[in-house]
């Protein structure tokens, strides 16, 4: 067991950081979503899901 930890080390390693980054993304996508901030470009006039984006007050 110990042996294969240390030949994948590496591999163990940078998928921790992958999940801990995307983790974070979607943390702050959420956080962004909660606090009705858009990730949108802007140009609403010919989006389809505008209503989505950016619910009526």
């Amino acid at each position: 067991m110990i042996a294969w930890l240390a030949e994948n080390l590496s591999t163990i390693i940078i998928t921790i950081i992958l999940i801990v980054i995307v983790g974070l993304v979607i943390r702050s996508m959420r956080r962004d979503k909660k606090n009705g901030k858009s990730s949108c470009g802007g140009s609403c006039a010919g989006c389809a899901g505008c209503s989505s984006c950016h619910p009526k007050k």
